[in-house]
């Protein structure tokens, strides 16, 4: 579990492709470095978030200057880690432990989608981004001053079009220099994990109401045979 505040900002030293003979399968081999301030405590299958999505840590050299990752197939799929290569900048934060304060929200590094940055317009010394999402679906889970993570990073989003499949987040002058989302351009792509908190609630009322059909003895099957005897005594003027 992750919080959203990144901790530094690290570059990718190493991307290679694996092919399918290889012990990692047909994903990709990441080495990350320029981030010695978070793996001072590292050891290995430790979790980092990497643009937002968590990854195992397989390797780090004596020096704990940089560490390897794999990318499985799947999360290439979901997440644009696939666009990654030698040089690029990553938003990087380490799981939480038990003494960390919750000054984000909880973020899973699940990452559910990709988003296009769409808008990136000043306001003041701050920068409002739009992003449209790739799977429109997930915009259901969006609300306004409703928590989001963008390539891993916590922020409260200021405005949603269901229509067009938008959302929009300020990022204030401070945060502009931790993270990598003020370099990227419009068209860019950024991680988007959604608050689970929707998720949740959304199974919860499905499983219910699944449960509730099911039953024939359930106070919502009463209901619906209540109204249906209602409007067909209507129809017959009874």
């Amino acid at each position: 579990m992750f919080t959203g505040l990144v901790e530094t900002i690290g570059t990718v030293l190493e991307y290679t492709e694996l092919d399918t003979t290889s012990s990692g399968g047909n994903g990709v081999s990441a080495i990350i470095g320029d981030c010695a301030s978070i793996l001072v405590d590292v050891h290995l299958g430790d979790s980092i978030s990497t643009n937002g999505v968590c990854l195992t840590v397989t390797e780090f050299d004596e020096a704990k200057t940089q560490f390897k990752v794999g990318i499985a197939p799947e999360t290439l799929r979901r997440s644009n880690l696939g666009d990654l290569k030698t040089g690029s900048k990553v938003n990087l934060e380490r799981a939480v432990t038990s003494e960390v304060r919750l000054g984000g929200h909880v973020v899973q590094g699940h990452v559910d989608t990709i988003a296009s940055i769409t808008k990136r317009v000043p306001d003041g010394n701050a920068i409002t981004f739009t992003f449209q999402l790739r799977d429109k679906d997930y915009i259901h889970y969006i609300v306004e001053k409703g928590f989001i993570a963008v390539d891993g990073t916590s922020l409260t989003v200021t405005n949603v079009n269901y229509e067009t499949f938008e959302f929009s987040i300020m990022m204030v002058s401070y945060t502009q220099s931790k993270v990598t989302l003020p370099t990227k351009d419009i068209d860019g792509s950024v991680n988007i994990e959604v608050d689970l908190t929707g998720k949740l609630i959304e199974k919860q009322i499905e499983l219910n109401l699944n449960s509730q059909i099911e039953n024939k003895d359930s106070a919502l099957n009463k209901l619906i045979t209540s109204l249906i005897e209602k409007k067909i005594n209507e129809v017959l003027g009874k």
